[in-house]
Parts: C-alpha cells; sequence; structure tokens
C-alpha cells in the first residue's frame, strides 16, 4: 500500500488548479482523493456566521467536484446540464465539514453522467444525480 505522502503526489488537492472557480464561489476546500474519470472526493468546511448552508451550494459543490472527476482540462468551459434528481435529507451548519464524493456513472462525447453524495460526520445530509457539460471554449 503506498504511503499517504507517495499519494498525495498523484494529484494536486487545489481545486483552484482544476476550476475556474474562484473564492467566494469555489466551494471545495481540499480534494482529498481523486481517480481522473472514476471519482473523487473532497472536503468543505462550512465556516461563517450562517446557521444553514443553502441546499443549493451542496448541488454546486457537487457539479464543481463532479468536472474534476470527469477531467475537466485547462482551458476547457462546463456547466451543469441536467439534475435527474436531488435528495436533501439534513442540513448544513457553521462548524461542519463537509465530505463530497462523486463518481462517474457514463461519459458520451462532451456529456458526463454522475452519482454524487454530501455528508457531515457520517450523516447524509444530500445525493444527487446529475449531467455535466463540458468541453472547449
Amino acid at each position: 500500500m503506498p504511503s499517504r505522502s507517495a499519494e498525495a503526489l498523484l494529484f494536486n488537492p487545489n481545486p483552484e488548479a482544476y476550476l475556474p472557480h474562484r473564492r467566494p464561489f469555489l466551494l471545495l476546500d481540499r480534494i482529498v482523493a481523486l481517480q481522473r474519470g472514476e471519482t473523487a472526493t473532497a472536503v468543505i468546511s462550512v465556516t461563517g456566521g450562517t446557521r444553514h448552508f443553502p441546499d443549493v451550494l451542496l448541488i454546486e459543490a457537487l457539479a464543481q467536484l463532479g468536472g474534476i472527476a470527469a477531467g475537466h482540462e485547462e482551458g476547457e468551459g462546463g456547466f451543469l446540464a441536467a439534475i435527474d434528481r436531488a435528495t436533501f435529507i439534513g442540513s448544513a451548519s457553521a462548524g461542519d465539514l463537509l465530505e463530497v464524493t462523486v463518481r462517474v456513472v457514463k461519459s458520451f462525447g462532451r456529456l458526463h453522467l454522475l452519482e454524487g453524495e454530501v455528508s457531515a460526520e457520517g450523516r447524509v445530509l444530500a445525493t444527487a444525480g446529475f449531467t455535466l457539460g463540458m468541453g472547449r471554449i
């Protein structure tokens, strides 16, 4: 089994290296696992004076990580083409550490079908199936 330090060399944990988004709209704090074209996991530390992290931002976080997992390349644009299903089970608030996971179900040309989940301390907060479109701008 490779050491954690060897694994860290396989991908850049900074989401800014993969996405054009910047704060405050870049929601992902750090990528903790990445298998391009297959799956990815990231974390978000919910901070600030908000009592409730908006559910729509949970979907945006899944879409951002989905773009990274699907193999977003530099110079490519991307968009959330469809939300096939979304279920909100709980809510996130300040102090929560969110774990965001996505899996690429199928890729066909510039479209990618993904499934994802957001959880906090083992509690599932949201699940979704969605489609991303990506390509050169």
